[in-house]
């Protein structure tokens, strides 16, 4: 896991955490299908007459379809954005991704390796303009909740921010980040301009929320130690 979760202060950083990049990353979770049933968006253009959906089978389709168009076009960023797209789609479908606690299954998590390798391509075809849009369901791939790779998840979301106004909030998230990969110089410098956008009467509560992140970070990257007692 990415952090130690048994003490009462860890958790609650922790929990701040998952909690401003689930609400960051809502939207996009939502337009995308994953993790339920949404209305008027992806899932109903594999409805049949009757209403009902087969996901699975809809979700294999467009994948081979875009590894044919991969295969077709290999040098092509935009398809290999369309691969990694309903890759990660397919990833939180079904039984991909359990609902009840928000955490991405085995199964899940395999289709996410694919999803890692499809991105991967597509950056280095990108090269300065990947797509925001594409950077942040990469940083939710990248999370506790899927492959628990913290330090791809900063680099995805430093791609989300190349593309956004700068907000307090994101800066938060970015030094959260920053801090689980063990990556401090990053989070400080995100703390430092997070405070600088935040407004004056929040000022103290998102300085104590960053400086729980670090805590919270630093003790769960300290191996814990067993004291032998004296005779």
């Amino acid at each position: 896991m990415l952090f130690d979760l048994r003490g009462r202060g860890r958790r609650r950083a922790v929990k701040f955490i998952y909690l401003g990049l689930a609400l960051l990353m809502g939207g996009g979770l939502v337009l995308f299908g994953v993790g339920g049933a949404t209305s008027g968006g992806l899932l109903d253009a594999f409805k049949n007459g009757s209403g009902s959906v087969n996901v699975s089978d809809a979700f294999k389709k467009r994948v081979d379809a875009a590894e044919k168009a991969v295969a077709a076009r290999p040098q092509d960023a935009a398809a290999w954005a369309a691969l990694t797209r309903v890759r990660y789609q397919q990833a939180g479908s079904g039984d991909g991704f359990n609902q009840n606690t928000g955490v991405f299954t085995d199964k899940g998590k395999a289709e996410l390796q694919n999803t890692d390798a499809a991105w991967t391509r597509y950056v280095k075809l990108a090269g300065d303009k990947p797509d925001p849009n594409l950077a942040i369901l990469m940083v939710n791939a990248y999370s506790d909740a899927g492959l628990n790779q913290p330090a791809k998840a900063v680099d995805a979301m430093e791609i989300y921010l190349s593309g956004r106004s700068p907000t307090a909030q994101l800066y938060v998230q970015y030094a959260a980040l920053a801090y689980a990969a063990g990556q401090t110089r990053k989070g400080d410098l995100a703390s430092a301009k997070a405070l600088s956008l935040a407004p004056k009467d929040s000022k103290e509560q998102i300085k104590g929320q960053l400086d729980s992140l670090k805590a919270a970070a630093a003790s769960s990257a300290t191996p814990s130690t067993t004291t032998t007692p004296s005779s």
